[in-house]
């Protein structure tokens, strides 16, 4: 059974999206089938992974949660092997609306998920910079949940929030919910701030925080604008190397939690 994995954090510009293509790319690359859901309606997912958000040629998550697709028929082959995309686009802002008469509204996309779980290893959730209806039911659905966090003091402010919400998703939707870790992004080793940052996260927070860190990468900024996630952009670049890294972390991890699950 595949695991979910939602990457969260309320706080936007932190790396999120970042995370998501290229945690799910290494993952794939690792051959290691891989599902990633761009749950944004931004859409920076669908476009770092060269689908054009604005087409009107594929269905995206907006058609599989107001119930007009089923989601096997949304789910797109990408530029890599063993990893697959669904899509999003500008109207999934208006899903929320059109959830709120839904019953078990919280729970739609983990029902939708429930035929394709089984067919990947891993499937990853990019979620929005808020924590609105679609985020929480991206919490609902998921096993664990990653927050990827800028060794700065401003978005260690919104993490209390964050982990509130986590805590109250769990106590009343999603029981076996956990934090799969805190990942530091745009990490610049030579700053005295990121080393304080860093250090103090991890003495509140001692079993929680990856060993591996994003460093600050030229590369992994222009990826994207390519349609391409590092790895298939610049394979030896240094986010590429981090990212096959954090997939490495995670596997060795979900390896100790399916021997917990038998």
């Amino acid at each position: 059974m595949g695991k979910i994995i939602a990457i969260a954090n309320q706080k936007g510009g932190v790396g999120k999206t970042t995370t998501s293509i290229n945690l799910a790319a290494s993952l794939a690359v690792l051959e290691y089938k891989t599902l990633v859901i761009d749950a944004d309606p931004q859409a920076n997912t669908t476009s770092g992974l060269n689908f054009n958000p604005d087409s009107k040629e594929h269905d995206t998550l907006y058609e599989i949660l107001i119930g007009e697709r089923e989601i096997e028929s949304v789910i797109k082959p990408t530029d890599l092997d063993h990893l697959d995309i669904i899509p999003s686009h500008i109207n999934l802002v208006g899903a929320e609306i059109e959830m709120l008469e839904v019953p078990q509204r919280e729970n739609v996309l983990q029902k939708a998920l429930a035929p394709v779980r089984d067919r990947y290893d891993y499937i990853v959730l990019d979620c929005a910079p808020s924590l609105g209806l679609i985020t929480i039911n991206a919490l609902t659905a998921s096993d664990s949940v990653i927050i990827p966090v800028q060794p700065e003091y401003f978005p260690l402010e919104g993490l209390g929030k964050l982990l509130n919400t986590i805590n109250i998703v769990r106590t009343r939707l999603n029981p076996s919910l956990t934090i799969e870790g805190f990942l530091f992004t745009m990490y610049d080793s030579r700053l005295r701030l990121h080393n304080q940052v860093v250090e103090e996260v991890k003495t509140y927070y001692p079993d929680m925080v990856f060993k591996t860190m994003i460093t600050k990468n030229v590369r992994l900024s222009e990826a994207p604008s390519y349609g391409k996630p590092a790895i298939l952009y610049d394979a030896r670049s240094t986010g590429a190397d981090n990212y096959l890294n954090l997939a490495r972390e995670i596997i060795k991890k979900n390896e100790q939690w399916q021997n917990g699950q038998h």
